[in-house]
């Protein structure tokens, strides 16, 4: 059979690469490989191979048919945690120089509990991405409306610029007070900056922060700006490997990178920080693809893979942005999904606190060396991983497809130094233990995170996947009474099938913060339309030059806007679309307020609307996007409940809660449509291991989704 390779979506993550290839008729492989930190087209090109042995393709012959390549990855997200990147300049405002030392009061409590929060003796100060010796401070004032108060200084800023060319600076950083309000400060510090270096004879870039990302929020803004030229800049020479590796191998389309708000950036964008959370997100659009296929409305997207497990909530058909997330400690000024890291994954230590004799998880994971049952990963504490195959879950010889070696034996004696003997319990009872401490914790986050926004389990639906989630999503959802839970067989490759399913997109926010009182007179109303058109359709042209650099007309691209408001006084916005885009009338704005009060029911309650506040216009934004290519979902003929014969691969003994009880085993890729398998069974592929606990069944439905039913 002629088949034709059509998309390819990359997943880079703390342990495993994915690669997630879908043909012309939407048939799908998922291939899995450690992940190559110093290269990371090494793990994509074996990954690769792992995934085309299915279809018995040479890469060779599947790149050159590809239409849609898209990467998610840590790349930038790495490079920030080993704080490798530019040596860069910073001016900012006179007076501001302590900015990265002082910090944000709320930046020195990010990722601790509620306790620590408290207490400010538990609060911890990262290192600044700039030391102060290369941070200069110029005077120049505009104020909070744009206003200039007193103008720059020109021979004090040419020497203060001066000092940190001198220092041999890879590039220069330039972020004023409210230069998002007015731009001239700012332009006029990279002119006299310009003119040194052609003095000087040297040219380095320069990162204007009003130009980059023109929000409110300085320190936030500030934090964004350093990681695009430190970190993002630099990260450039990684993406170019894996998009040197594709065309080697004969890819002729260019490679997309998804980005925090939910699409794809092309290569060359000018904001490459916006994909420094890129993995994470991928799950969270293909969740939304899933959710417009079965007619769902609200999801909890739970991604467990090997580091973390992320979660997304999609109430009524649509994700939260957030417009001030924290990455690794760090405030910043990105549109990113809401998504949160709400625990560890399957490759998180597990300890015995020496102080409470406690077992604890994580935060600090393995990565791609497993566990202790991984000789070749040279660990000295034991993993969930471990414990997993210990209790029989997992199969020592069928991971990874037994590309990977796993010795059983070793985590026995691991687990039973480590965690029994200093507990005082056989190895098993140990390990069993520790499973279910880890999924009671998740499972708490799963109600936590839905009843946080005002609803109960029971108008939700799971979406599981990452390469560890169908081994724990029995255990994380028991008692839990969700409208359904779905396990696609592709979900150890879900994040790069969800980048697949992104658009290709570029969206600008640009803050305005304007108020509308209840008793605006229509000649006020029609003043702010008239400023909300102007900023976007400066916004449109950034667009447009960013298309531009991947040979894309403005013809080609589909244009809209949205508006973040909120009602006065309160705290948190939320984000609408808006029906204009060049030209507005009187009658769009009622159009907007009756789109924010429908949203705003629907992601609070319909009793907490307060129109009687007036209304606060934060932010303006304007979306590009143009068609690409697209996963569909397969469609099988449903078969008989029974499963059958060659799927079955025999019996395995599995320490479940407090005895040994015996699974039936089956291969998933040998499962046929409308087969439904009774628990306690496992389902095991190359990438994943599905558990079906006692009690319980799952149904594989004609989209090769796996339906597991509640538990009572």
């Amino acid at each position: 059979m002629s088949r034709k390779v059509r998309i390819l979506g990359i997943d880079t993550g703390g342990t495993m690469t994915d690669t997630f290839f879908v043909d012309d008729k939407g048939e799908y492989i998922v291939g899995k490989a450690l992940t190559t930190p110093a290269d990371e087209s090494v793990g994509l090109l074996n990954s690769a191979k792992d995934a085309l042995h299915y279809w018995n393709m040479a890469e060779k012959e599947a790149f050159p048919q590809l239409i849609s390549l898209v990467y998610s990855g840590t790349i930038m997200l790495n490079k920030l945690l080993e704080r490798k990147g530019n040596k860069v300049g910073l001016i900012v405002t006179a007076g501001m120089e302590d900015y990265l030392r002082l910090e944000r009061g709320r930046q020195t409590y990010l990722g601790y509990s509620y306790s620590d929060r408290i207490h400010v003796a538990t609060h911890r100060h990262n290192d600044p991405l700039v030391p102060l010796d290369r941070i200069r401070g110029v005077r120049g004032r505009i104020n909070s409306i744009g206003e200039e108060i007193f103008p720059i200084n020109y021979q004090e800023t040419r020497q203060k610029v001066s000092e940190l060319l001198d220092m041999h600076i890879d590039c220069l950083c330039i972020n004023l007070l409210f230069s998002y309000r007015n731009t001239k400060h700012e332009e006029k510090v990279r002119v006299i900056a310009l003119k040194l270096m052609e003095e000087k004879g040297i040219s380095l870039p320069i990162f204007l922060s009003s130009e980059l990302y023109p929000v409110k929020g300085d320190f936030p803004r500030l934090n964004t700006l350093l990681i695009e030229a430190c970190v993002a800049d630099p990260s450039r020479q990684q993406l170019q490997n894996i998009r040197q590796q594709a065309k080697q191998l004969g890819a002729t389309c260019d490679l997309r990178i998804m980005a925090s708000h939910g699409a794809t950036i092309g290569f060359e964008a000018r904001n490459l920080a916006r994909s420094l959370i890129s993995g994470p997100i991928g799950g969270a659009i293909g969740g939304k693809f899933i959710a417009q296929k079965y007619g769902v409305e609200n999801i909890v997207c739970s991604d467990l893979g090997g580091t973390s497990i992320d979660m997304a909530l999609i109430t009524a058909g649509e994700y939260d942005i957030k417009t001030t997330p924290d990455v690794n400690r760090y405030l910043l000024n990105l549109p990113t999904v809401r998504i949160d890291s709400v625990g560890a994954g399957t490759g998180s230590f597990v300890r015995i606190n020496p102080n409470s004799n406690r077992i604890e998880i994580g935060p600090d994971s393995a990565g791609s060396r497993i566990g202790m049952c991984y000789e070749q990963g040279k660990l000295t504490n034991t993993t969930i991983t471990d414990c997993n195959v210990v209790l029989g879950i997992v199969n020592p010889d069928y991971f990874l497809g037994g590309e990977i070696k796993i010795d059983k034996d070793r985590a026995y004696q691991a687990i039973k130094e480590q965690i029994a003997q200093p507990l005082g319990l056989d190895v098993y009872s140990a390990a069993a233990g520790v499973i279910d401490i880890f999924e009671t914790t998740l499972r708490n986050q799963v109600e936590a995170m839905v009843t946080g926004k005002g609803y109960l389990p029971a108008d939700y639906t799971l979406l599981c996947y990452g390469g560890g989630g169908p081994v724990h999503v029995g255990g994380y959802t028991e008692g839990l009474l969700l409208q359904d839970i779905l396990v696609p067989t592709w979900a150890a490759g879900f994040s790069a099938f969800g980048c697949a399913c992104a658009d290709y997109e570029y969206r600008y926010d640009q803050t305005i913060d304007m108020p509308l009182n209840p008793s605006a007179t229509d000649e006020e109303k029609q003043k702010l339309i008239e400023f909300i058109i102007q900023s976007s359709k400066s916004l449109r042209n950034q667009v447009i030059r960013d298309f531009e650099k991947s040979g894309i007309k403005e013809d080609q691209i589909q244009f809209s806007s949205c508006l973040r408001m909120q009602y006065l006084g309160q705290l948190e916005d939320i984000e609408i679309p808006s029906p204009f885009i060049d030209i507005g009338k009187f009658s769009d704005w009622e159009e907007i307020i009756a789109r924010f009060e429908d949203l705003y029911s629907r992601h609070y309650s319909r009793s907490a609307r307060s129109p009687e506040l007036g209304y606060f216009i934060t932010r303006v934004i304007t979306i590009g996007k143009i068609d690409v290519h697209k996963p569909q979902l397969i469609d099988e003929p449903l078969q008989s409940e029974q499963p059958p014969e060659e799927a079955f691969k025999g019996t395995r003994q599995v320490f479940w809660k407090e005895r040994m009880i015996e699974a039936r085993i089956y291969e998933m890729g040998r499962l046929q449509a409308g087969n439904v398998i009774e628990g306690l069974a496992i389902i095991e592929s190359p990438a994943t291991t599905f558990v079906i606990p006692p009690k319980r069944s799952a149904k594989l439905d004609e989209h090769r989704v796996f339906h597991l039913n509640n538990s009572i």
